[in-house]
């Protein structure tokens, strides 16, 4: 029984030491009035107090003064003496005032390392420099807030899956002001983005196969700093991830081209929202090829696309030779594995082919394919050789057969001659 009654007694005593939404800290002392009258009052003025038992600054202590002022302690009997101007009380702030609002703290690294000693202080500034900042301080409220994307109260860590800015939400979060025509009406720019990237292969990989490490829209965009990307800078930006097909491009002769002619780059031959996995059919002069839409048919791209196309597809014809032959031979119990670390040479020698050609180059093209014709070639050698000395094996064993078939009817035969020039006497 005193094992259990000093089980309970630590118990509570934990339970003290982590005090529930609506209790000052230590220093003030007492329960607070915003939370008491507000779920009092009930309705729409309780929401805020539901929301804020799982909200992250809830949940490092602060408490409604620490953003709205005030002083909770006294407002038992009088609500206004808790909301007197005097005792710092603001209140809500208008949608022009939140930025700066929230500002207070997360712009003071003194103050928010206390919660996390690597967390950013710059978001302001950055958003001052976004399209939502600049038109904000022009006095247009409807662009994104702080609130608009992180909520108000009810706020959870951006790495709480249940966040409105977790990777799987953000194209939702977005999609809240972008995606409604009649609220992005007045602003002039599309409202399909978000439906374009859901079917695109980055919409793909995050939304329906969970892939976090694809791009959202804030991976491109930006985060507080969210401005469109300039037609020069968005090789930048899809070389975050694409860093070789990125730097392959700008030495490549497309790059003048296209700044010259204000082409986006990567955008241009693979889209943007509603960008779509990559095929060898958009490289060539084929109805699918994305290179005849710029190339006339006697032009050098025109001819180099041909060449770059060609190299790819004799490639991926030599690999599916020399795969079928050996496999053939695995299947048959042949010793094939370094036929097969060819293959797989062979296959990264294709990758990478179709890597080099955002370099423009035949040559180049041609080298790094060459490489992997020579381990194709390599497998497709061992693979012949394997099945060679397979066929090799069954005539010998159909021979060994015949063979052993002959010598034990010879042995039979001779046996029944035996037994008739010399019977057995019978022993009974």
């Amino acid at each position: 029984m005193r094992s259990i009654a000093l089980s309970v007694c630590v118990l509570w005593l934990l339970g003290q030491g982590v005090p529930a939404f609506g209790q000052e800290s230590a220093k003030a002392g007492g329960k607070s009035s915003c939370v008491v009258c507000h779920l009092e009052a009930g309705e729409e003025l309780a929401v805020p107090v539901e929301g804020m038992k799982h909200d992250v600054h809830a949940r490092q202590g602060l408490s409604c003064a620490d953003c709205h002022g005030g002083d909770p302690t006294v407002g038992f009997e009088d609500p206004d003496l808790a909301m007197d101007p005097a005792k710092g009380y603001i209140g809500a702030p208008s949608r022009n005032q939140i930025p700066q609002f929230c500002a207070r703290c997360h712009s003071d690294p003194n103050y928010m390392r206390r919660f996390n000693p690597r967390v950013a202080t710059d978001q302001y500034d950055r958003y001052k420099t976004s399209v939502h900042g600049k038109l904000l301080a022009k006095g247009e409220t409807r662009v994104a807030t702080c609130v608009d994307c992180h909520g108000v109260h009810g706020i959870r860590d951006a790495r709480d899956s249940r966040s409105s800015v977790y990777p799987l939400n953000i194209p939702q979060t977005c999609g809240k002001c972008h995606a409604d025509p009649d609220y992005m009406k007045d602003f002039g720019i599309p409202t399909d983005q978000v439906a374009q990237y859901r079917q695109s292969v980055h919409g793909v990989a995050l939304l329906k196969k969970g892939d976090t490490a694809a791009p959202a829209c804030n991976d491109c965009h930006g985060n507080h700093g969210a401005t469109p990307p300039g037609a020069p800078s968005i090789a930048y930006i899809c070389g975050q991830c694409h860093l070789n097909n990125s730097e392959l491009f700008l030495k490549s002769p497309h790059r003048a081209a296209f700044e010259e002619l204000d082409l986006p780059e990567c955008e241009t031959c693979h889209g943007n929202h509603d960008v779509q996995p990559p095929h060898d059919d958009m490289l060539g002069i084929g109805e699918q090829s994305v290179c005849v839409e710029c190339h006339e048919e006697d032009s050098r791209g025109y001819q180099v696309a041909a060449v770059m196309s060609e190299q790819i597809e004799r490639l991926k014809k030599k690999i599916s030779v020399a795969d079928s032959l050996v496999t053939r031979a695995e299947r048959a119990g042949m010793e094939v594995s370094e036929a097969k670390f060819h293959i797989k040479d062979a296959r990264d020698a294709l990758i990478k082919t179709r890597t080099i050609i955002h370099s423009l180059s035949d040559e180049q093209t041609k080298s790094t394919a060459g490489k992997g014709m020579t381990f194709a070639e390599q497998a497709l050698e061992m693979g012949q050789a394997a099945l060679a000395e397979l066929s090799f094996r069954r005539r010998g064993l159909a021979f060994s057969v015949v063979f052993i078939l002959v010598l034990a009817a010879g042995l039979y035969l001779k046996i029944k001659v035996v037994d008739q020039e010399h019977p057995l006497k019978d022993l009974s």
